[in-house]
C-alpha cells in the first residue's frame, strides 16, 4: 500500500536554534494530532540534520531528510555532502533533483541518476523531484518533459529499487509564486507519471510508488489536492516553516 507522506522542505531558512524549536513543535504536535499512517518528513539544511534527528528519534511518524547529496561517496568536493554523511546524522530521506538545484546549480539527469543509486545503496529514501516550467506547460510539452526526467534518472533501477523511491511532482511555475496547479492538473500529471512508470515496469510496481505534489500546497488547498486518487502527499515549502500549517496539512487526508 502506498505511503501517505507530507515532507517539508525548509530550503535555506532557520538558524540552528530556530530549527530545533520548529522541529520540537512539529514532533510534539504530530504525536497528538497526526494519524500514524501519515509519514511526516522535515528536510532541513545540513547544519540541522543531526540535532533534529535527535529531536525526532522517539517519534513513530516524524522523520528527517537532507535537501541534497553528492553523487560521490567522498573526495575533494568542498562544500558538498555525501550520502554517508547524511545517513550518519540519523536522517533517512534525501531530496534529489529539486528544481532550484537543477536551475541554480545546473544539475543534470545523469548526475541525479547517480545520486539516486547511491542513496538507495546506503539505505536512504530518495524524494526525486520532477516538473516543468510555465513555458514548457504552455507549449503542451509538460508530459514529455517530465517523462524524460524520469526516464534518464530512474529507469535504470530494478523494479525492487524503484518501489523504494518517492517521487515529487513540482510544477515550477507554482513554486513560491502563490499559484497552485488545480487539483485536476495535479491529478493529470500524477496519473501520467504513474502510467509511464507502469509502461517501463508493471502496473503493480507503479501502484506502490508514492507521488507527492510539490507546488504551493497549504492548509487551505491540501484536502482537495490530497483527495485526488494519484496524489499521495505533498512536498511542502513555505508552509512547512510554520508548525501549525505543516500539521494541518498532514491532517488533511
Amino acid at each position: 500500500m502506498r505511503r501517505k507522506i507530507i515532507a517539508g522542505n525548509w530550503k535555506m531558512n532557520k538558524n540552528l536554534e530556530e530549527g530545533l524549536s520548529l522541529a520540537s513543535e512539529v514532533t510534539n504536535m504530530a504525536a497528538d494530532e497526526v494519524p500514524n499512517d501519515v509519514t511526516m518528513v522535515m528536510c532541513t539544511p545540513a547544519i540541522h540534520l543531526s540535532a533534529v534527528s535527535t529531536t525526532t528519534k522517539d517519534s513513530s511518524n516524524v522523520f528527517v531528510g537532507a535537501q541534497n547529496m553528492s553523487e560521490y561517496e567522498s573526495g575533494a568536493y568542498t562544500g558538498d555532502l555525501s550520502g554517508n554523511m547524511v545517513a550518519s546524522t540519523g536522517a533517512t530521506f534525501v531530496i534529489i533533483g529539486h528544481s532550484e538545484r537543477r536551475e541554480y546549480h545546473f544539475e543534470t539527469n545523469a548526475q541525479l541518476a547517480q545520486r539516486v543509486k547511491l542513496a538507495l545503496s546506503i539505505g536512504l529514501t530518495p524524494i526525486f523531484c520532477c516538473g516543468e516550467s510555465l513555458k514548457t506547460r504552455e507549449a503542451n510539452e509538460h508530459i514529455d518533459f517530465v517523462n524524460k526526467q524520469l526516464d534518464e534518472s530512474l529507469f535504470d533501477l530494478s523494479a525492487e529499487d524503484i518501489k523504494k523511491i518517492v517521487i515529487a511532482y513540482e510544477p515550477i511555475w507554482a513554486i513560491g509564486t502563490g499559484v497552485t496547479a488545480s487539483s485536476e492538473q495535479a491529478q493529470e500529471m500524477h496519473r501520467s507519471i504513474r502510467s509511464f512508470i507502469a509502461t517501463q515496469y508493471t502496473h503493480e510496481v507503479a501502484k506502490e510508488i508514492s507521488i507527492l505534489y510539490g507546488g504551493s500546497m497549504k492548509p487551505g488547498n491540501a484536502q482537495e489536492l490530497l483527495s485526488q486518487p494519484d496524489v499521495d502527499g505533498g512536498l511542502i515549502g513555505g508552509a512547512s516553516l510554520k508548525a501549525r500549517d505543516f500539521i494541518d496539512i498532514a491532517k488533511s487526508y
